[in-house]
């Protein structure tokens, strides 16, 4: 049996064309990692403030994983590709969209098993819907938990004292 991962540098996960890549190229850097959506009611907002964030903090060790999702109301039907090509045309994007993963039930990715293991929400350790974020730490650590209805631009605080900023 494989060992439990200690932080999400253990893992790897694949990109929007199907690669491999494994999580610890991220080490040092602080991590958003959230599950999205193209046809939910929070699209707009928040991969506009996503953008905002990314902008300001990426060269100083800010990263955001994008994660798109199709368990929640069906939102997010499209092929990765179509997905990729709405993220960057629509919002410009510059941060990694990754494969379509499931968050939770039986074929949770192993990714999410290991973020929901920390913080759990008021609805047991299963993810609301879509846009819930993650914070992990520049070891590979999940810090905190935010709500989906969380606006990006409201963790600029934690991310800031993260990044030792």
């Amino acid at each position: 049996m494989a060992k439990y991962p200690e932080s999400v540098h253990d893992l790897t996960v694949k990109d929007a064309k199907g690669n491999d890549v494994n999580l610890s190229r991220f080490k040092g850097k602080v991590l958003l990692i959230v599950n999205v959506a193209s046809k939910c009611g929070m699209t707009n907002s928040n991969y506009t403030e996503l953008n905002q964030l990314y902008e300001k903090y990426k060269d100083q060790g800010f990263e955001i994983l994008a994660f798109p999702c199709n368990q929640f109301g069906d939102e997010e039907p499209g092929s990765s590709d179509e997905i990729t090509e709405f993220v960057c045309t629509r919002f410009k994007s510059e941060f990694p969209i990754f494969d379509k993963i499931e968050v939770n039930g039986e074929n949770s990715s192993s990714l999410y098993k290991f973020l929901k293991s920390g913080k759990w929400g008021i609805f047991g350790d299963d993810v609301q819907w879509n846009f819930a974020k993650f914070l992990v730490s520049k070891d590979g650590k999940v810090v905190d938990r935010y709500y989906p209805t969380t606006s990006p631009l409201s963790l600029e605080y934690d991310i800031k004292k993260l990044l030792a900023i």
